[in-house]
C-alpha cells in the first residue's frame, strides 16, 4: 500500500508530507532524503502501531523551497517540523530518525521535548562522527576515499537512473554487515531520492554541530538504537548519548552496521515495540 500524500499550509510555507498507519502520530524525517509515495524503510518498521507522518524536509519534492542557504540548517529544520506538527493540530507525537534524521531528533529533543511523547534515535551522534577514525567519514579510515568518490559521484548532473542506482547501492554496501544481503534489505519498491543542496550545506554545518553539553535538557523518554558495526556513526556516539540524556537506554546490535532495522529487522521490531508500550 502506498502512502497518502499531503501538502500543509503553515507558518513556515507548504510541506509535502505522506501519512500511513493508524494510532499515536509519529513524525519521521531525514535531512537530505526526498521521499515520495513508495515511502522508506524506517518509516515502515512503525506502521503496525502509528500513524507515521514521513516529511519532506524544505527544499525537498514539493515543500517550500529555502530562499536562503541558512534555512537548510537543522535547526530550521526543526522550526520547521513544529510548524508542521502546529498547522496538523498534534498537541504532541513521537519522533523517530535514522542517521541525520537522528541527529535532528536529538536537537529537537534539546528544545522541544515538551512536544515530543517520545524519543528514538537510531545510528545517529550528538557531534561530528567524521572525528572518529572508526568512521567511514574520518580521512584514516580505509574506505575514506572510497565513500567520498562514491558521494560525489550520486551528485553529478546527468546521471542516467541505472547509474545512480548502482552507485547508491555501492555506497550502501560500505555500511552493511554482510554487503552481500543488500538486495534482500533494499527492495526497488521504495524509490527516494537524494538532495545534493540539503547534503552540502550539511556537510559545513557538520563540522560546528555539538550538542553534547546539551542532552541533559531532553527530557522525554529517549531510545538510541545503534550497530555495533556502524561505520558512519561509530557506536561510541550512542554510547555518549545514552550516558548524558536523563531518560535514555541503549540498544546495540551485535550483527548490524548501519541499518539495524533491516539486518535485524526482528530485534529491532521488539526493541521499538516494547519501547513505546512502556
Amino acid at each position: 500500500m502506498s502512502w497518502d500524500c499531503k501538502q500543509v499550509k503553515t507558518s513556515r510555507g507548504s510541506f509535502e508530507i505522506f501519512i500511513k498507519g493508524k494510532g499515536k502520530p509519529i513524525c519521521i524525517t531525514h535531512l537530505y532524503s526526498e521521499f515520495n509515495e513508495t515511502g522508506d524503510l524506517f518509516a515502515d518498521c512503525f506502521t503496525d502501531e502509528h500513524m507515521v507522518i514521513l516529511i519532506n524536509l524544505r527544499g525537498c519534492g514539493n515543500s517550500e523551497k529555502a530562499h536562503s542557504p541558512f534555512e537548510y540548517s537543522m535547526i530550521h529544520a526543526v522550526l520547521d517540523l513544529e510548524a508542521i506538527r502546529e498547522a496538523l493540530m498534534i498537541k504532541r507525537w513521537s519522533f523517530a530518525g535514522h542517521s541525520t534524521g537522528g541527529m535532528l531528533g536529538v536537537l529537537y529533543g534539546v528544545y522541544f521535548s515538551e512536544r515530543l511523547n517520545d524519543l528514538l534515535i537510531v545510528g545517529a551522534a550528538a557531534r561530528d562522527y567524521t572525528v572518529s577514525r572508526q568512521s567511514i567519514y574520518n580521512r584514516e579510515h580505509p574506505l575514506y576515499n572510497k565513500m567520498q568518490w562514491l558521494l560525489e559521484e550520486l551528485k553529478r548532473p546527468g546521471l542516467q537512473s541505472n547509474e545512480r542506482l548502482q552507485l547508491k547501492k555501492d555506497r550502501t554496501k560500505l555500511s552493511l554487515y554482510a554487503p552481500e544481503l543488500h538486495d534482500e534489505y533494499f527492495p526497488t519498491s521504495v524509490k527516494k531520492k537524494m538532495s545534493s543542496l540539503r547534503l552540502n550545506y550539511f556537510s559545513t554545518e557538520l563540522a560546528v554541530f555539538d550538542l553534547t553539553r546539551k542532552l541533559e535538557r531532553i527530557s522525554v523518554r529517549t531510545l538510541i538504537i545503534c550497530g555495533r558495526h556502524d561505520v558512519q556513526c561509530p557506536v561510541s556516539f550512542s554510547i555518549e548519548m545514552e550516558e548524558a540524556i536523563p531518560q535514555a537506554s541503549l540498544l546495540i546490535f551485535e550483527k548490524s552496521n548501519h541499518y539495524p532495522f533491516l539486518e535485524e529487522r526482528e530485534l529491532f521490531i521488539r526493541g521499538m515495540k516494547s519501547f513505546f508500550n512502556g
